[in-house]
Parts: C-alpha cells; sequence; structure tokens
C-alpha cells in the first residue's frame, strides 16, 4: 500500500465524515483498489461518534476506511500515533477532521518523499474557505523567535509562511503532514507528552537532529474549517506548556530559564491587565497558562 491517511475524531463526527467523503471523492479508484486506505482514530468521545461513522463507512460501502476506537483521550500526537501504527501503507498522511481535500496531489507528495529519502516530513498547503493561504509553515522557535511571539508579531509573518514553491522549511503544520513511515518510527514518532499543539514542530526539529529534512509541497488544495476540538484560551495554554517542554527537552538549561522566565512574566501581566478591565477571557486564558509552565 502506498498513503495511509490519519484522521483524528473527538466530538466531531460529520467534520470526519465530511473528511472522509472528500478524499473518497478523490480517490475513490486508490481506495477501491488498495493503493490508499483511511485510519479514524476516535480519541475516546463518548458522543455517539463511534457509532456514527461506523454507520457510515458501512453505508457507503467505503472500501479501506476503518476507525480505531481509542481508550482514552490521547491528544493529537499520541492519537496520531496510534493511526501510524495501524497504517499499511509506505507514506502516513496525518489530515484534520475538519478539512476538506479539493485535488489528488497527495499522490504527488508521496512521490517527492520516495524519491527524496533526506526528506522525512512534508507539509501541504493548506487554505482558508475563501481560498486564502493558511500560513502552515514555520520556523522552529529559537530564542528571537520567541520574542517575537510574546510581542504578538507572529501575526504578521515573521515566523509562519505559505511557501508558493516546494521548499525546505523548519516544520510544517500537524494539520496536514505527510511522513515516510519508516523514518517516523526510526525518528520516534510524535513526542507522547505533548497532548496538542507544539507537537508538529518538536517532531521536525527531531527529524532535523537526525539529519533529516523537512519540506513543504504547495500544490495541495486543501481547505483547512478550523473548526476542530479546542479554542484559542485552550490552544494559548497548551502552546505555552508546549514550548516550554521544547526548551526543556532540547535547548540548554539558561534558555530553557529565560523562556520560562519570559512565558511567566507575560502571563502575569496580562492577567493582572484582565483583572484591572475585568476581562475574563483574558485573566482566566493566562491563568491556565502560567499553570502549564
Amino acid at each position: 500500500m502506498k498513503l495511509s491517511v490519519v484522521t483524528l475524531n473527538y466530538k466531531t463526527p460529520d467534520l470526519t465524515l465530511s473528511c472522509t467523503e472528500s478524499l473518497y471523492r478523490q480517490f475513490r479508484h486508490e481506495f477501491e483498489n488498495g493503493t490508499i486506505e483511511h485510519i479514524i482514530v476516535d480519541n475516546l468521545s463518548e458522543d455517539g461518534s463511534v457509532e456514527k461513522i461506523q454507520k457510515e463507512i458501512k453505508e457507503k460501502n467505503y472500501k479501506n476506511v476503518k476507525l480505531i476506537p481509542n481508550s482514552e483521550n490521547a491528544g493529537f500526537g499520541r492519537g496520531c500515533n496510534l493511526g501510524a501504527q495501524h497504517a499499511k501503507g509506505d507514506f502516513v498522511l496525518f489530515l484534520n477532521s475538519d478539512t476538506q481535500v479539493e485535488n489528488r496531489d497527495f499522490l504527488e507528495m508521496a512521490d517527492f518523499l520516495s524519491a527524496h529519502p533526506e526528506v522525512a516530513i512534508i507539509g501541504g498547503k493548506m487554505k482558508n474557505s475563501n481560498g486564502t493561504a493558511q500560513l502552515s509553515a514555520g520556523k522552529f522557535y529559537s530564542l528571537p523567535y520567541v520574542f517575537l511571539m510574546l510581542l504578538g508579531l507572529e501575526r504578521f509573518g515573521f515566523m509562519k509562511r505559505s511557501p508558493d514553491a516546494i521548499s525546505k522549511v523548519d516544520w510544517v503544520s500537524g494539520g496536514c503532514m505527510m511522513v515516510n513511515k519508516k523514518l517516523f518510527e526510526k525518528i520516534g514518532s510524535f513526542d507522547k507528552n505533548i497532548f496538542m499543539y507544539m507537537e508538529d514542530m518538536e517532531l521536525c526539529f527531531r527529524a532535523k537532529k537526525h539529519k533529516y529534512l523537512t519540506y513543504f509541497y504547495p500544490n495541495t488544495n486543501v481547505i483547512h474549517k478550523a473548526q476542530g476540538s479546542s479554542n484559542r484560551s485552550f490552544a494559548i495554554a497548551h502552546i505555552y506548556k508546549g514550548i516550554v517542554y521544547f526548551y526543556q527537552k532540547h535547548m540548554p538549561h539558561w534558555q530553557f530559564f529565560l523562556v520560562q522566565w519570559l512565558l511567566r512574566t507575560k502571563a502575569v501581566l496580562l492577567i493582572a491587565v484582565g483583572r484591572l478591565t475585568n476581562n475574563r477571557y483574558l485573566y482566566e486564558t493566562y491563568e491556565k497558562a502560567l499553570g502549564n509552565i
């Protein structure tokens, strides 16, 4: 088998099934002849997702589409690892449930990995519903980029981008990320200690430490609705936690302590501002972030 697509479901069965339908529409022949499979991992949704997804797979007679119920909500990385363990493909594509696939270029991405054994990971371009590109490739969070993030400059494209040509990059988004399965296993798969956010960058950083490259592939046409299983407050708290963990794992001690101090200082300041202005969202968000540092 050439390609296994792994999608996590957590209380988003309609989005997941819509994603499956879009995949099957583009690759019906490949699904039916066993070139491609779709593995859906349900992260213990407990909302009827398992039954609903299983019913639709059966009713629509999808070939090589299967559901794996997880025994816990394992987060993004560990959920994807579970799907990859069941994957039969030479290449594994991790694809968010809130996406729509609108062309067949995943096969070309797999061909690129096959032709370039020095490349372990390749990311695809994702777009908003209005056709504008999402910034889904970025720079590693070195100290200068952490400063930029804390100053709120990340939104201006200093750290993330969406290249228009096939390009070597530091890291790509896990929302549309393809890996060489053998190299993914060699590198060590997603870090099980990261629940959600930062696991994609950390994986690409480990790939680099193993002397493998990460590339961005701009020809995919994936619409990302960004209607998944988390909200902005949750994201900020887990991004803070992920940055601290990344520095603790990979960087010198002095950098770890500096970043930890910087994140704490910003969180404390924004909690104070939130309290003074009675902005409940602000102080509750950064209280959660502070608790994760």
